[in-house]
């Protein structure tokens, strides 16, 4: 095996340092201080009064610095999406190994950048067809079953959405719908997906993506990314960018969240939090049970206590209506009769003999007394 021989160093390598020193000096000697044209994009100031931003058009972009003795002199701010004009010098920096404008003196245009522009364009004609109407925004299931996660397969947004999901709900679906969300194919890739979910059985769905650049959002500033959204059939939760970021697609969704992570948080509920509730909930209900139950039984007793004491009454009053027909009975029996010294003839077959014509010579019958009864026979009739 041949062994690879390094150059010697001294003749045939140039360190690093020289490298960029060459570098340095090659840009900033080749163009000098020049005018440029561009759309001012993503401006930042910095607290000791420095200006960074960038500038770009259709095909390029490039980082600015201009310096707080600079900066002090321009009129009034500039907006981002602004089209301006730099005078600034190219500069290497071969600390960072960056290429940045040193920015001298910055003037204003009429006009606007392309994206600005575009993103103007893309919000009259999404107001026009009231797809910003509040109104339109769906709630969100309480619990689904599946969400559809439209992604980048490469990005940190697809393991933070799952990641969560898994610890809040790990039982809930999640299909993933590849989509590039970043680029000049990312408006296809991304409506693409988005016309998937007439197909999935997904009940909700969340648009992700980490923070990044105006630029690397701009596709979420699409009109067709937009409409393609407001055509779902199920609700959408946007999760693009940072907090900060605001892109059109965050107006059109049904729900924005700051991050994939929280649209996650917004989508499920966490199961700790929901087993704390259903315990709580049948501790509630137990209790509520045994008031009832108390309650019910009190209720018994009542109820019983006034049966009773119903019951007692009607006997009561039964018992005084029997006596009272007793009594009356009493005073029409044949007994009673009987006692104020009457007596009642009685053939053997039980017939009462109650006329004289009744009573034949040598006839035998009883003769029922008070107290008994006494054998008698007719001696004249």
């Amino acid at each position: 095996m041949t062994q690879l021989q390094l150059p010697d160093t001294r003749q045939t390598a140039y360190s690093v340092s020289e490298v960029a020193e060459a570098l340095s000096q090659a840009i900033e000697n080749t163009l000098g201080q020049v005018w440029i044209k561009g759309e001012l994009r993503e401006l930042k100031k910095h607290r000791n009064g420095h200006w960074y931003f960038s500038l770009a058009d259709e095909k390029a972009q490039l980082r600015c610095v201009m310096w707080q003795s600079n900066a002090q002199r321009v009129k009034s701010e500039p907006a981002d999406g602004a089209e301006v004009f730099l005078l600034a010098r190219p500069t290497f920096w071969s600390g960072k190994g960056d290429l940045r404008l040193t920015a001298v003196t910055l003037l204003q245009s009429e006009g606007i950048g392309a994206q600005q522009l575009a993103y103007l364009k893309a919000r009259e004609a999404l107001t026009r067809d009231g797809l910003f109407d509040p109104a339109r925004k769906r709630a969100l299931p309480g619990l689904p079953q599946a969400i559809a996660l439209i992604t980048s397969l490469d990005g940190a947004a697809l393991g933070d959405m799952v990641s969560v999901a898994r610890r809040r709900w790990p039982s809930i679906r999640l299909l993933v719908l590849p989509a590039t969300v970043q680029g000049q194919r990312a408006e296809g890739s991304l409506v693409r997906a988005l016309a998937l979910l007439e197909r999935v059985p997904a009940d909700l769905c969340v648009i992700g993506r980490g923070g990044g650049a105006k630029d690397d959002l701009a596709v979420f500033n699409s009109e067709a990314v937009c409409r393609a959204a407001a055509r779902s059939p199920i609700p959408i939760i946007s999760a693009v960018g940072h907090e900060t970021d605001l892109s059109l697609l965050d107006e059109i969704a049904d729900r924005r969240a700051p991050t994939p992570s929280a649209a996650m948080e917004m989508a499920l509920p966490d199961r700790n939090e929901v087993a704390e509730r259903i315990g709580a909930l049948g501790i509630r209900l137990a209790a509520g049970l045994r008031r009832r139950t108390e309650l019910m039984r009190e209720r018994m007793h009542r109820s019983g206590d006034r049966l009773r004491h119903a019951m007692h009454d009607r006997l009561h009053t039964v018992r005084v209506r029997v006596d009272r027909l007793g009594a009356q009975l009493q005073i029409l029996s044949p007994l009673k009769t009987l006692e104020r010294g009457y007596a009642v003839p009685r053939r053997e077959d039980g017939t009462v003999l109650r006329r004289r014509d009744q009573f034949t010579p040598g006839d035998r019958f009883d003769l029922q007394v008070r107290d008994g009864v006494v054998a008698a026979r007719t001696e004249s009739p």
